[in-house]
């Protein structure tokens, strides 16, 4: 009897959490009042440099996203001035559970279950509630040449994003940032896994060119400019990005 009633306890709390994340996310898609965005920081590594960098952090590094929220939504005939609004939550101590990338469905089940659970409980940010959190650990560029993968669930409205502590890297980080919240919201990648270039029609800024190379632009969702057919590169900040018409589409931009 008693493991009855703890399976129909589980399975209550799991319908709750459930029905919480699809009236959140609708909610979301709704697009009548702007977006409340929290930025949570984090030191990756040990050295002075990414804690400097965190501890420094200013709120208008990330107006190049709203900025870009604005811009592109008005593209796209959004009746919504402010579409974006982020805020800048205090640093958080700990680092999010590492993502199990190419693990089994069960194994990506239990981190975002975790995920959700350390996103609750280190949550230091003041004032209204934010609809989106995104969670952004930034490294020494002299430690780590390359970057873990940084995600973005739809379930939950969680971003894990992987940045550089450097000011100079503030531009691509704010590329990667978008392109997570994006995820959060429904979009889709647009580039090839197996090479990382962008996939035409839809992970091209303009399909329609001619010539089609070198794009002068990267469609967010591919993440990199198409220079030939072989070849792509990332922009260095917002505003070398746009955003695509299946990706309006799938935030609910375009119905």
């Amino acid at each position: 009897m008693w493991r009855a009633i703890r399976i129909a306890l589980l399975l209550f709390i799991l319908a709750t959490v459930a029905q919480t994340a699809w009236l959140a996310r609708t909610r979301t898609a709704e697009w009548k009042t702007p977006l409340r965005v929290a930025i949570y920081p984090i030191a990756g590594d040990a050295s002075d440099a990414s804690r400097r960098y965190v501890a420094e952090l200013r709120q208008d590094t990330f107006d190049p996203i709203e900025e870009f929220f604005r811009v592109e939504a008005a593209k796209h005939s959004l009746p919504l001035p402010s579409p974006v609004e982020i805020s800048l939550a205090p640093p958080i101590a700990s680092p999010p559970p590492p993502a199990p990338f190419g693990g089994n469905p069960l194994q990506v089940i239990v981190w975002s279950l975790k995920l959700r659970y350390w996103a609750w409980w280190n949550d230091t940010h003041k004032g209204p509630k934010p609809q989106v959190r995104v969670f952004v650990t930034y490294h020494d560029p002299g430690l780590s040449a390359r970057l873990p993968h940084s995600t973005g669930l739809q379930k939950g409205l969680l971003g894990v994003v992987n940045a550089y502590a450097h000011a100079d890297m503030d531009g691509s980080n704010n590329v990667v940032i978008a392109h997570e919240l994006l995820h959060t919201l429904g979009a889709t990648d647009k580039y090839d896994p197996a090479t990382n270039l962008p996939l035409f029609p839809d992970g091209y800024a303009d399909p329609q060119a001619q010539p089609l190379h070198p794009q002068r632009r990267a469609e967010i969702m591919a993440g990199r400019t198409a220079l030939t057919e072989t070849r792509a590169q990332t922009p260095s900040g917002l505003k070398q990005a746009v955003v695509g018409d299946k990706t309006a589409r799938e935030v609910a931009w375009v119905r």
